[in-house]
C-alpha cells in the first residue's frame, strides 16, 4: 500500500494544482515539498529519486525569468511567428471591434456566474411600454399581410405615413434630435411585435434602426452632419438606406470594388475638391424610396489632394438621392416578401468631401466604423424579427393543434405532432432568451461582437426549424395563400434572414470561432500582439508572460475537463437555481472541455486551423450552445424562475448541451492529428458520451403548456400582436383556444352519451349538436355555445380560393383562358 501512496500523492497534487489554477511558483513549492518528503521517507531508492529530481529541476528553473526568456520563450517565439496566420488590417479591425462579455467567460473554462446573474434585468420604461401598447398596436392593425404581399406589393400609404409620423425610424436617435432614444431592449421588443404581424413590416422598421446612416452619424458624424440629418431622419423627412453589398463583393465586404477618386470638380456652381464615385450595389433595403444613401467604397487619392496616401481605404459617404449620376428606384422581389429593397448604381457621381461620414478626417475609417457598429445592430434586428416570427408560429400552432381534430382527438395529442410542438416551444424560448438578455447587455454598455454572430446564425436557423415545424402541423392550411393564411409569408421570409448580414454558412464556419478564438481567449490576442511588436525586447517580455499563462491555462482546463467529466460536474460551484442548478454545472464542464480542445487545436494546427472550416464550425457551435444555454438560465432567472416554465427551460438546456456534446464528439472524430484527438478524448469523454437529448415525457409537458391558455404560454409568446379582431388570425386562434375549454366537455358528452349509445347518428358536428339537443343530452345554451365555437373553428380551418384572374399579375385574354381550361 505504501508503494502506491506516493504516486497517488504526486498525481493528486498535479491534478489539484492544475484544477485550482495554481501559479508556477506555487506549483513548484508544493511539488518540491512532496519530492523532498519522498526523498526522506519514500521507498523508491536513489535511482528513482534522482530521476524525479532531474525532472523537477527544469520546472523549478522556469521560475527564473532570464533563463526562461533565453531558453524557452525566445525560441518558441520564432516558431510562433511562423505558425501565426497572416492577418490584414481589415481582419484585425474586425477582431478588435466590440467588447468581450459572457463569451469571454465561456472561453476561460471556469465562467464567473456572478458576472451574468447579477446583470440588470432588461425592462421597459413606461414611455417604451406605452409605445408598444399604442402606436405599435395601431400600426399592426393597419397592415394586412396578404394585402401587402399579394395585392399592393408594399405597405399601404397610410402605414408609411404612420411609420414616419410616430418615429418608428428614429428609435436609436436621441431625443435632442427629435428621436425616441429607446433602449436596445425596447427596440428589440418593437421589432418582435411588428414581425409577429408582418415580415415586411419588421424588415422595414429594422433596417433604418440598425447599421445605417443614423447609427454611423451618431458615432462618427460631424456636428454639422448630425444637426442636419438626424432631425430630418427622426421626422421621416429623409428616408435612409445603406449600400454595402455589390455583385462582385457580397460577404467579402472588405474587397469592395466600388471606387471614389479624390479630384476637383463643380458642385452647385462652384469648384471644390470632392469625390467622383462609381459603384454598383444590390440587395439594399429601402433603396427604392431612400432620399439619403450611405455608400461604402474604396477611396483613392492619386493626386495626393488629401494627404500622402494614394489608397486611403474603405470610406463611407452620404449621397443625396437627387445627385446627378445616381440610378435608383428599381426593386428586387425577395421571395414574395415585398419590403422595399433594390439595386442602385452610381456613374461619375461627384460630391464634396464634406459628404464623408465624419468629414475628411474619417476618410479610410469606413471598415472600422462598419464592424464596430455591426456588433450592436446584428444583436437586435434579425434576432428580434425572427423571434417575433417564431413566437407567432408557436402561438398559432399550439392553438391550432388543439382546435383542429382528427380521429376524434386534437391533432396535438398525437405523439408525432407533440414532439414537433415541444421542439417549436423550446427553440422559441432559446431565441427569446438570447435576444432579450443580450439586448440587456447592450443597454449595460456592452458591444458584444462574437455573440452578435452567434445570435445572427442560431436565431435565424432556429426560426427556419420553427417555420418548418409550423407548416408540418398545419398541413394544407399552411400552404394555401390568402387572407386566412398566417404562416406562408413568414415561412417564405426565413431564407432572407439566413442570407443577410453575413450568410449563415460564412458566419458559422469562419466568424463565430474564428473571431471568438482570438477576441475572447484570455491569452491568444496578447500573444499575437506581442509577436507583432516592433520593439523586440518588450514583445519578448510580454510574449513570455502570455505564453506561460497560456500553458498553465491549458493544463488547468485539461485537469478541469477530466475531473468534471468523471464526476459529471456535481461538485463544481454554481448559483443555487433549484431544478436548474445542474445545467449551470454542465456548462462549467463543457466550458473546460471546449477551452482545452480549442487550445490544443490552435497549438497543434496553428494557421492551418483557419482553413479547417468544419473544425472551426464545430468549435463555434460548442461555444454558441453554451452561450445560448446560459442565456436560457439567465432569462428564466430574470422572470423570477416560474415553476410552470421549468419543462421548457429544461428542454432548451438539455437540447443545447446535448448538441454541444455531439459537436465536441464530431470535432474529435475528425481531428487531423489522430493521436492528439485520441488523447483529447481521454480528457473530455473519459466515461464516453453521457449526455442525452430531451425525453418524450418532457415534450408532452410542454405540449400541455402550448395547447392550454396559461401564464406559461403567455410568457413564451409575450409581445406579439394578438389582439382579438376580425383581421388578426392570432387573436382569433386565441379566442378559439379559450372557447375550447368550454366546448370540449360538451363534445365529449355528445360522443359518450349520444354517438356511442346510438342516440346521435349524424356524422358532422352541426348535425350532432342538433340531435344531442333534441335528445336532451345538452341544453339549448350549450348547443348555442358549441355552434358558435364550431363556426369560429371552421372559419380558422377554411382556406382561401380565387378566380383564376385574381392570381396572376397579367390577365389572360378570353381566348387564352378558354384554351387553358380546355387543356386542363
Amino acid at each position: 500500500m505504501l508503494s502506491l501512496l506516493w504516486p497517488l500523492l504526486f498525481i493528486g497534487a498535479l491534478v489539484y494544482l492544475a484544477y485550482r489554477r495554481a501559479s508556477l511558483g506555487q506549483a513548484t513549492l508544493v511539488l518540491g515539498a512532496l519530492l523532498l518528503g519522498y526523498t526522506l521517507w519514500g521507498e523508491g531508492g536513489p535511482v528513482w529519486t534522482s530521476i524525479l529530481w532531474a525532472l523537477f529541476a527544469p520546472v523549478a528553473l522556469l521560475n527564473l525569468p532570464p533563463l526562461r526568456l533565453t531558453f524557452v520563450s525566445k525560441r518558441f517565439l520564432v516558431v510562433y511567428r511562423r505558425m501565426l496566420p497572416s492577418m490584414s488590417s481589415t481582419e484585425r479591425e474586425a477582431l478588435e471591434a466590440g467588447t468581450v462579455w459572457w463569451d469571454g467567460e465561456l472561453f476561460t473554462g471556469g465562467p464567473n456566474w456572478d458576472k451574468l446573474m447579477t446583470a440588470k434585468r432588461p425592462e421597459l420604461t413606461p414611455e417604451e411600454q406605452a409605445f408598444l401598447d399604442g402606436p405599435c398596436e395601431e400600426l399592426c392593425r393597419m397592415v394586412l399581410d396578404f394585402e401587402v404581399t399579394h395585392e399592393l406589393g408594399d405597405l399601404p400609404p397610410a402605414a408609411w405615413a404612420y411609420l414616419k409620423a410616430k418615429g418608428f425610424f428614429a428609435m436609436i436617435i436621441p431625443k435632442k434630435y427629435g428621436g425616441l432614444e429607446f433602449s436596445a431592449y425596447a427596440h428589440s421588443c418593437v421589432l418582435v411585435k411588428l414581425a409577429s404581424r408582418s415580415a415586411t413590416l419588421g424588415s422595414t422598421v429594422a433596417v433604418p434602426n440598425s447599421l445605417g446612416p443614423a447609427e454611423l452619424l451618431l458615432h462618427y458624424g460631424t456636428e454639422e452632419q448630425k444637426n442636419h440629418y438626424l432631425p430630418r431622419l427622426a421626422q421621416g423627412v429623409e428616408v435612409p438606406c445603406f449600400a454595402l453589398t455589390g455583385p462582385r463583393a457580397g460577404s467579402d465586404a472588405a474587397s469592395i470594388p466600388d471606387i471614389g477618386v479624390v479630384c476637383k470638380g463643380s458642385y452647385e456652381g462652384r469648384e471644390v475638391i470632392g469625390l467622383k464615385l462609381n459603384f454598383s450595389k444590390r440587395y439594399i433595403t429601402l433603396a427604392p424610396i431612400a432620399t439619403v444613401i450611405g455608400v461604402a467604397f474604396r477611396l483613392m487619392d492619386p493626386d495626393k489632394l488629401m494627404g500622402d496616401k494614394a489608397d486611403v481605404g474603405i470610406s463611407v459617404a452620404l449621397v443625396p438621392r437627387q445627385t446627378p449620376g445616381l440610378t435608383i428606384g428599381r426593386r428586387h422581389f425577395p421571395l414574395n416578401v415585398p419590403f422595399q429593397n433594390g439595386p442602385l448604381q452610381g456613374k461619375d457621381v461627384f460630391v464634396p468631401l464634406e459628404v464623408l461620414v465624419g468629414g475628411p478626417k474619417m476618410a479610410g475609417q469606413g471598415w472600422r466604423m462598419l464592424v464596430e457598429q455591426l456588433s450592436v445592430g446584428r444583436c437586435i434586428s434579425l434576432p428580434s424579427n425572427t423571434t417575433g416570427g417564431a413566437k407567432a408560429g408557436v402561438f398559432a400552432t399550439g392553438a391550432y393543434a388543439r382546435i383542429r381534430r382528427q380521429f376524434n382527438m386534437s391533432v396535438g395529442r398525437f405523439e408525432g405532432v407533440s414532439e414537433v410542438i415541444a421542439r417549436m416551444a423550446g427553440h422559441t424560448y432559446i431565441m427569446d432568451a438570447a435576444r432579450s438578455v443580450t439586448a440587456g447587455a447592450i443597454d449595460g454598455g456592452e458591444k458584444p461582437s462574437v455573440p452578435s454572430a452567434m445570435l445572427k446564425y442560431h436565431c435565424t436557423e432556429l426560426s427556419r426549424q420553427v417555420a418548418d415545424d409550423a407548416m408540418d402541423v398545419h398541413g394544407g392550411k399552411g400552404i394555401c395563400l390568402g387572407p386566412r393564411n398566417y404562416l406562408a409569408r413568414g415561412y417564405q421570409a426565413v431564407p432572407i434572414a439566413i442570407t443577410v448580414e453575413g450568410a449563415n454558412i460564412l458566419t458559422r464556419n469562419l466568424i463565430i470561432f474564428g473571431q471568438g478564438a482570438v477576441r475572447c481567449h484570455p491569452y491568444v490576442l496578447r500573444e499575437m500582439t506581442a509577436a507583432k511588436d516592433a520593439n523586440r525586447e518588450r514583445g519578448l517580455a510580454e510574449f513570455d508572460r502570455a505564453l506561460f499563462g497560456h500553458i498553465g491555462f491549458t493544463l488547468s482546463n485539461a485537469a478541469r475537463s477530466l475531473v468534471m467529466a468523471l464526476t459529471l460536474a456535481r461538485f463544481t460551484r454554481v448559483p443555487d437555481a433549484g431544478q436548474s442548478t445542474r445545467y449551470f454545472q454542465h456548462i462549467n464542464r463543457f466550458s473546460a472541455s471546449f477551452a482545452f480542445a480549442a487550445d490544443v487545436a490552435m497549438l497543434s494546427l496553428g494557421g492551418y486551423l483557419k482553413k479547417k472550416e468544419t473544425l472551426s464550425a464545430r468549435l463555434g457551435d460548442v461555444l454558441s450552445y453554451m452561450y445560448l444555454a446560459s442565456m436560457v438560465l439567465k432569462h428564466h432567472d430574470n422572470q423570477g424562475r416560474p415553476e410552470a416554465d421549468q419543462p421548457i427551460v429544461e428542454w432548451a438546456c438539455r437540447s443545447l448541451l446535448y448538441r454541444a456534446q455531439e459537436q465536441l464528439h464530431g470535432f474529435l472524430r475528425n481531428f487531423p492529428v489522430r493521436w492528439l484527438g485520441t488523447l483529447m478524448r481521454l480528457f473530455i469523454f473519459p466515461r464516453g458520451l453521457t449526455y442525452s437529448a430531451p425525453g418524450d415525457r418532457l415534450g408532452r409537458q410542454i405540449v400541455d403548456i402550448m395547447m392550454t391558455p396559461s401564464e406559461a404560454r403567455d410568457r413564451l409568446t409575450n409581445g406579439i400582436y394578438r389582439t382579438v379582431e376580425p383581421t388578426n388570425p392570432l387573436g382569433l386562434l386565441q379566442e378559439a383556444l379559450v372557447l375550447s375549454l368550454m366546448a370540449e366537455p360538451i363534445e365529449k358528452r355528445i360522443r359518450v352519451e349520444g354517438v356511442k349509445t346510438g342516440r346521435v347518428t349524424a356524422l358532422d358536428l352541426p348535425g350532432q349538436i342538433q340531435q344531442a339537443q333534441a335528445a336532451g343530452i345538452i341544453t339549448e345554451t350549450e348547443a348555442a355555445q358549441l355552434r358558435d365555437y364550431d363556426r369560429k373553428v371552421m372559419e380558422i380551418v377554411h382556406v382561401d380560393d380565387f378566380d383564376t384572374r385574381e392570381i396572376g399579375t397579367r390577365s389572360l385574354s378570353p381566348a387564352d383562358a378558354r384554351s387553358s381550361q380546355q387543356v386542363a
